[in-house]
C-alpha cells in the first residue's frame, strides 16, 4: 500500500496544472499592421515609416491643446503575475505605464530624447485581473513623440501575442544616391518584418543599418562599387537583394559633364514651328556650348521615351539630324535630350519606369550622339525614382554625361521641393540648373523679400536661394527667354542678364540685393530659345554669350 500511495503522489505532481509560458502580451507591438490594437485620443496617433526601432513602423503621437496623445492597449493578463513593461521611445516627453493592475498601477517618463531610449517598468496583478491597459503619451504643449517595440512580458492571459517573427524577405528597390570621392550612400525599400539590415560590398558585409538608409565610406575616388542588403530579424537573415553598381566621384569633386566649358551658355533648340524661326542644328548660333534639343515624346510603356523629328524642321533626313549633333560636337558642343517642356507628359513615379526612364534615354543617346539629357518636366516630379532613373542612365553613359535641369521658379523655392531634392541627390552627375525666371510673378529671394520679375534682384536674389542651398556654384544658371516673343512674362534686357552675372560672379552692377559673397564659378545662363533668338537677330546670345565666357 506504501509503494502505491508514493506512485499516487508522483503521478499526481506530473499531471497538475502547468504554468503559462511567459510571451510578450502586447498586440501589434511594433506598430507594422497601424494602429490595430491600439487607441489614441483625440486622433493624435499615425504610424510612420522613418524613425523607427525596428521593422518598417513606427508610433507618432501629437500633444495638442489639452489632449496629451495618449494610445493605448487592454492586454491579457493572468492573475498574481508580473509582468515587464518596455518600449523604446523618442522625441518630446514620453510616458509609459500601465493602469487596471488590480493592484499599484505603475509608469515611467523621459524628457525629450533625440535618439531611441527604452523605458522599463514592472508591474504585479490583482487576485482577479484578467485584462491591464498600457499606454504611452507625451505631455501638453510638448512636440510629438514615437513609441516602438512595445513589451508587456509575462505570463499569457489567453489572448497570446504577436506571432513569432519569420525570416524577412530580401530587400527590394535598393538604389545609389548621392556619392562623394569617398562614399557611397545606398537607399532602399522597408522590409516587412525586418529589424535591421546588413550592407554588402562585393559580396562581403561591410556595415549594419537600423534604417532603409546608408553611407558606405572609405572608399577609393572614380572606383565602380557593386553593393548588396539583405534584412535581418531575430528569427535570421534574407537572401541578399539585387546588386546595384556605384561609382565614387573623382577626386577634388570631379567635373560633370566635363567637356562643357567653366562658364556655359544653354539653348533650346525647337523640334517643331511655332513662328519662331525655324532652324536646322548646323545654325545655331555658336555663343552656345549646351543645346537642348526639345523635346523628347512619352510611349505607351511608361517612363520610357522617344524621339520623332519633326519635318516642320526641313530636315530631308534622320541622317542629316544625326550629322548636325556630329558637326556640333566636333566643334566643342554638347547636344543632349530635353525631356518634359510645357505639354510633357513623361512620369518617372515608380522602380519600373525608372528603369524603362534610364534604358530609353542610354539607347537614345546611342542612336543619335546625344551627350546627355535635359529634366524640364514642368507637371511634377517624383525625387525618389527620377534620382534612380539618373542614376542607372549616368551608370550606362558614363562620366562623361551632360545632366541638366530647367525647373521653374516655384520648383527651387525650398531645398525640400522635389526638383530641388532631385538636383541634390545627383549633385555628383549634374552639370547644371537653368532655372526659369519667367512666367512666374513675384517669388521670395534667399533674403526673404519679394521680388519681381524682370529685375536684376529677381535673378540674383533667387539664384542665391540654389546657391546657399547646396547646389555648387557651377551648377547654377539663369535661365530667360531670347525675346519678348519667347514667354508669357519674365523677359529682361540681357543687360540685365549681365548685371545679375555680374553681381553674383563679382560683386558688381548689383540692384538692393546684394550677395554677402561672390560666386565666381557660376556656370551662366540659358535661354529660350535659340529660335527665338534667331527671329529678333540673334541679340540675346550676341550680347550674352561673348559675356558668359569673359566670366572669372
Amino acid at each position: 500500500m506504501a509503494v502505491l500511495a508514493a506512485g499516487a503522489l508522483s503521478l499526481t505532481g506530473l499531471t497538475g496544472t502547468a504554468q503559462a509560458a511567459d510571451v510578450n502580451v502586447a498586440k501589434n507591438a511594433g506598430f507594422e499592421s497601424g494602429l490595430t490594437n491600439w487607441t489614441c485620443s483625440a486622433g493624435s496617433g499615425a504610424t510612420v515609416g522613418s524613425p523607427v526601432h525596428g521593422g518598417a513602423a513606427a508610433l507618432r503621437a501629437t500633444p495638442a491643446g489639452q489632449d496629451n496623445a495618449k494610445c493605448v492597449q487592454a492586454v491579457a493578463v493572468q492573475p498574481n503575475s508580473t509582468y515587464t513593461l518596455s518600449a523604446w521611445v523618442q522625441g518630446g516627453y514620453t510616458y509609459l505605464g500601465a493602469e487596471g493592475t488590480g493592484t499599484t498601477d505603475v509608469s515611467t517618463w523621459t524628457p525629450d530624447s533625440s535618439g531611441w531610449k527604452q523605458l522599463t517598468t514592472t508591474f504585479r496583478t490583482g487576485a482577479s485581473t484578467r485584462s491591464v491597459t498600457v499606454y504611452t503619451h507625451g505631455w501638453y504643449g510638448q512636440s510629438a513623440y514615437y513609441a516602438d517595440d512595445v513589451s508587456v512580458f509575462g505570463p499569457d492571459g489567453g489572448g497570446g501575442g504577436d506571432p513569432e517573427p519569420q525570416v524577412p524577405g530580401a530587400p527590394s528597390g535598393l538604389a545609389v544616391g548621392s556619392v562623394t570621392s569617398s562614399s557611397v550612400t545606398l537607399n532602399w525599400s522597408a522590409v516587412s518584418g525586418a529589424t535591421g539590415y546588413n550592407v554588402y560590398r562585393s559580396g562581403t558585409k561591410v556595415q549594419s543599418a537600423s534604417g532603409t538608409s546608408s553611407t558606405v565610406t572609405g572608399l577609393a575616388a572614380d572606383t565602380s562599387y557593386d553593393f548588396q542588403v539583405t534584412a535581418t530579424n531575430a528569427a535570421g537573415e534574407s537572401a541578399k537583394s539585387a546588386t546595384v553598381t556605384g561609382r565614387t566621384a573623382q577626386s577634388g569633386g570631379g567635373n560633370p559633364g566635363p567637356g562643357v566649358p567653366k562658364h556655359a551658355v544653354t539653348g533650346y533648340w525647337q523640334n517643331f514651328n511655332n513662328g519662331a524661326a525655324v532652324q536646322k542644328l548646323r545654325d545655331v548660333q555658336s555663343q552656345y556650348d549646351i543645346i537642348a534639343v526639345s523635346f523628347a515624346d512619352a510611349t505607351a510603356t511608361p517612363g520610357q521615351i522617344t524621339f520623332n523629328l519633326d519635318p516642320a524642321v526641313g530636315y530631308a533626313s534622320v541622317a542629316d539630324f544625326k550629322a548636325d549633333i556630329a558637326a556640333k560636337k566636333a566643334a566643342g558642343k554638347s547636344v543632349i535630350i530635353s525631356v518634359g517642356g510645357e505639354k510633357g507628359s513623361i512620369s518617372v513615379n515608380s522602380d519600373a519606369s525608372a528603369t524603362a526612364f534610364a534604358n530609353s534615354a542610354y539607347a537614345l543617346m546611342q542612336e543619335y550622339g546625344f551627350n546627355g539629357v535635359d529634366i524640364d518636366l514642368e507637371n511634377g516630379l517624383n525625387s525618389t525614382y527620377m534620382t534612380k532613373a539618373l542614376r542607372q542612365l549616368s551608370a550606362k553613359a558614363g562620366a562623361g554625361m551632360v545632366l541638366t535641369m530647367a525647373p521653374q521658379t516655384i520648383d527651387m523655392q525650398s531645398t525640400s521641393g522635389e526638383y530641388f531634392k532631385t538636383a541634390l541627390n545627383v549633385k555628383d552627375i549634374l552639370t547644371v540648373v537653368n532655372m526659369q525666371y519667367y512666367n512666374s510673378g513675384s517669388m521670395l529671394g534667399c533674403d526673404g523679400k519679394v521680388y519681381s520679375q524682370g529685375s536684376v534682384d529677381f535673378l540674383t536674389a533667387l539664384a542665391c536661394i540654389q546657391l546657399e542651398g547646396g547646389l555648387d556654384p557651377s551648377q547654377v544658371g539663369l535661365g530667360v527667354p531670347a525675346s519678348t516673343r519667347g514667354a508669357g512674362s519674365g523677359y529682361v534686357d540681357p543687360s540685365i542678364v549681365k548685371n545679375a552675372l555680374d553681381c553674383l560672379a563679382r560683386g558688381t552692377n548689383c540692384g538692393s540685393f546684394k550677395p554677402s559673397k561672390t560666386y565666381p564659378g557660376l556656370r551662366g545662363a540659358m535661354t529660350w530659345s535659340t529660335n527665338w533668338d534667331a527671329t529678333a537677330g540673334n541679340a540675346w546670345s550676341n550680347a550674352v554669350g561673348p559675356h558668359v565666357h569673359g566670366l572669372p
